[in-house]
């Protein structure tokens, strides 16, 4: 049994993980959540949600767990400290958990790299400020985006009530003609049951935070084959990013220089 932890920030739709646990063969999805002292999309207070202190202690608890690799599920705390502190930041997770480890942003990075995807239309949920810090995370990756939504919803606790059609409403609308996949970075969405219908009506694949972070996890626990699962990013495996990553020495074990 493959054992994938997560290091989730308050409560919105970490139950997320146990819906895709029960679409995956073999797979087991632990959830430890983490100190949110303030539940606000704003910058100042994503820095403090994925700040080393927080993040390092979630790590322990996923040691003690024994996990084949730890995820940090929580794209807007961990693309708003730029590509180099969210490079830092995977790196005091990998450490503390003992096992591979990652966040969200680089789990899209990694996912649009698999699926040679270069042009992208974001439906963000956050606000603008936000939402923007994102595409500058993906610009620093050579990504380009054709577009940017932003919903501007202020909390994860109203993004994890938000109607399910409301949501894939607010993603089909936003998609771009030129765009190769539509990207919906919010980890506080429940997206699981959304992804099919998605890509059914947009007829090109969709990225949203969770689905990202659970695939990224089997990635690192040595899970790189094509699989059933929500959405063609799982139906193409991991292999391709898998071996280019460690071509480029990018991604080390623990205890590795």
């Amino acid at each position: 049994m493959t054992r994938v932890g997560f290091l989730y920030p308050g409560f919105s739709a970490e139950d997320d993980y146990k819906v895709f646990e029960s679409m995956l063969d073999g797979v087991e999805l632990p959830v430890v959540h983490t100190l949110m002292r303030e539940d606000a999309h704003r910058v100042d207070a994503l820095l403090d949600v994925g700040g080393g202190d927080v993040l390092s202690e979630g790590a322990v608890k996923l040691a003690g767990m024994e996990v084949d690799a730890a995820v940090w599920a929580c794209t807007s705390g961990s693309f708003v400290f730029g590509w180099e502190g969210a490079r830092e930041q995977v790196r005091g997770v990998r450490e503390a958990a003992g096992a591979p480890a990652s966040s969200t942003s680089f789990a899209f990075v990694h996912a649009l790299s698999q699926l040679r995807v270069s042009r992208v239309a974001i439906a963000a949920t956050y606000p603008d400020d936000v939402a923007r810090r994102f595409v500058e995370f993906l610009s620093a990756a050579g990504v380009s985006v054709l577009s940017l939504a932003s919903h501007g919803i202020a909390t994860a606790a109203e993004v994890g009530r938000l109607d399910p059609d409301e949501a894939v409403d607010f993603v089909i609308s936003n998609d771009h003609p030129r765009a190769e996949a539509v990207l919906v970075p919010d980890t506080a969405l429940h997206s699981a049951g959304l992804i099919e219908p998605l890509e059914a009506l947009l007829g090109k694949p969709v990225l949203t935070a969770n689905q990202v972070s659970v695939w990224e996890g089997l990635r690192l626990a040595g899970e790189t084959g094509a699989r059933g699962g929500p959405g063609a990013l799982f139906r193409a495996g991991s292999a391709a990013v898998t071996s280019a990553l460690a071509a480029h020495g990018v991604e080390r074990r623990p205890g590795t220089p």
